[in-house]
């Protein structure tokens, strides 16, 4: 039997292979992130990168931008490990909390101007996601910004409509293993919960959030980012 950190470690490599190949849209995710923030974020703002991982794109994605704090949020040590490299080049504190996104926000202590969670929200089921976005709209001040990039359900599609248009996707994944696709998509199968854009921004309107817009459909259509403003 493998150790869990051997499993782990494997299912960090395969993720960053994903990353690398830009399998998911990450850079293109990344650069309209930071368009955002450079448009549209308070001056010395406080950023919270929840479910960072390994913070892919965001060093970049901040760079330039009138950042005073980042705070990054990852059940994952190694994962923190390696977020720690790439957020190095950020000129102002760096903050990463070994703790769960959810458990993070329910405790959370200071001042918060910017949220961004991505590919990792979905893995609440419906009611706590609603639960989620009350709490943020809690914690942001007037104008704050919450912006999420989520696996995203057509309308009229449910959740195993989205597994299958995920399973298609595997010819497109040429530089992964049929084995690490198997173990990517038994990932999505179990822990995955993708909801229409309709849904993604209604819940954002009952959380509170005064506009709830969709910024980007990334060009495989199995995500979009959202920006929602306090």
């Amino acid at each position: 039997m493998k150790s869990d950190q051997d499993l782990f470690a494997k299912g960090l490599a395969t993720y960053q292979k994903v990353v690398a190949a830009n399998y998911m849209a990450h850079r293109e995710v990344h650069e309209m992130l930071r368009q955002v923030l450079l448009d549209e974020a308070s001056d010395g703002f406080v950023f919270a990168d929840l479910a960072c991982g390994t913070a892919p794109g965001l060093a970049a994605a901040l760079a330039g931008s009138n950042l005073a704090r980042y705070v990054g949020i990852d059940i994952s040590q190694p994962s923190l490990d390696v977020a720690k490299e790439a957020l190095a080049a950020l000129a102002c504190p760096v903050e990463l909390r070994c703790e769960d996104f959810v458990v993070a926000i329910d405790s959370w202590k200071g001042p918060l101007d910017v949220v961004w969670i991505g590919q990792s929200l979905h893995h609440l089921v419906a009611q706590d996601k609603a639960a989620f976005m009350r709490k943020i709209h809690s914690l942001l001040p007037r104008g704050g910004l919450f912006l999420i990039w989520e696996p995203t359900c057509f309308e009229g599609e449910d959740r195993e409509g989205w597994m299958e248009r995920f399973h298609q996707m595997r010819p497109d994944w040429a530089a992964i293993s049929d084995e690490e696709f198997d173990a990517f998509e038994s990932h999505s199968r179990a822990s995955d919960y993708a909801e229409t854009a309709a849904t993604w921004i209604g819940m954002a309107r009952d959380a509170g959030f005064r506009t709830a817009d969709e910024l980007m459909t990334v060009p495989n259509q199995l995500a979009r980012v959202y920006r929602f403003r306090h």
